[in-house]
């Protein structure tokens, strides 16, 4: 039914084997496999990793590799910020896209994972014209390649330098709404992580029913609000100032709700464990054991 995998980017230091090699002696059936490209200049934590270049790699050897491990990839994963305010950097970004999207489809792989992005200096309105303006194209590819987007719900605010809002325009149902009526597409869809619901004060169960036709892939992670710090800065400080991104099982977010949501609506397919816990970060070694806990936190709701 739900096939635990784990996102490639916190095992930048290995190659596609060796990550395929690693889920599979731990007993995961999928991998997200990401796919910055090689000149990438985006210096925040987790980008940058590519463990296949869509601008040069073998199908067959993917293909072998897979197979030869029996772990799938579950999506195809570049998440930068196609609507920068810079133009020559957006559009270097959708293209990279539409080249992830043509290579999923050689790898017969059902979709890649992205962000929409956001001019963090304009409003909603103004970022919805934006994505009224460059996504239909984007769309076009991946319809014509018969391949799903999986939009990440993720603000990209936490800092001083994505502020006012963010880098990410699809944060709320709101916003998802207008970005469906916009481009009505069933191409395009959510790749749902609950864990981006909880330090805005909402419901990380809810999409779960009220988007279940869009629900392309799934993202495990999850995230501490510590009210203490939020008592003290307010809900209108950088994020990073009252939250922090967890483990699954070591934050706020209800897991056995959240799962009981995605039998309920009959979803079927990845649901893959992203690390971004800074407790984690020590070693290699940290980077491994905070992939098994998780793993280990989660078997309890599905099948290994």
């Amino acid at each position: 039914m739900l096939h635990l995998g784990f996102v490639s980017a916190i095992l930048a230091e290995y190659d596609l084997e060796h990550v395929l090699q690693f889920a599979s002696e731990q007993r995961f059936k999928c991998v997200e496999v990401m796919c910055w490209p090689a000149d990438n200049a985006d210096a925040r934590r987790y980008a940058g990793v590519s463990h296949i270049d869509v601008d040069n790699f073998d199908v067959k050897h993917i293909q072998q590799l897979t197979q030869k491990y029996g772990v799938y990839i579950s999506g195809l994963g570049y998440y930068p910020n196609p609507l920068d305010p810079d133009p020559e950097k957006a559009a270097y970004y959708r293209e990279h896209i539409k080249k992830v999207i043509r290579a999923a489809a050689q790898l017969n792989i059902p979709v890649v994972n992205t962000f929409i992005g956001r001019n963090p200096g304009l409003n909603i309105t103004e970022n919805l014209k934006l994505f009224a303006q460059h996504w239909p194209a984007i769309i076009k590819v991946a319809e014509e390649n018969n391949v799903k987007i999986g939009i990440e719900n993720c603000p990209m605010w936490f800092t001083d330098d994505e502020w006012p809002g963010g880098k990410n325009l699809a944060t709320t149902p709101a916003i998802w709404d207008r970005m469906f009526e916009i481009i009505p597409s069933p191409i395009l869809g959510l790749n749902y992580d609950p864990s981006h619901m909880i330090f805005q004060m909402m419901n990380e169960v809810k999409p779960i029913y009220d988007y279940k036709d869009r629900l392309h892939h799934i993202h495990l992670k999850d995230v501490k609000v510590y009210r203490d710090k939020l008592d003290r800065v307010g809900i209108m400080a950088n994020p990073l100032e009252y939250h922090s991104p967890k483990l699954p099982g070591l934050g706020d977010v209800r897991w056995g709700t959240f799962f009981a949501a995605l039998t309920d609506v009959r979803y079927r397919g990845p649901v893959c464990i992203e690390v971004e816990d800074k407790a984690y970060e020590g070693s290699a070694e940290d980077v491994q054991t905070a992939i098994l806990t998780a793993r280990n936190y989660l078997s309890q709701f599905l099948v290994l």
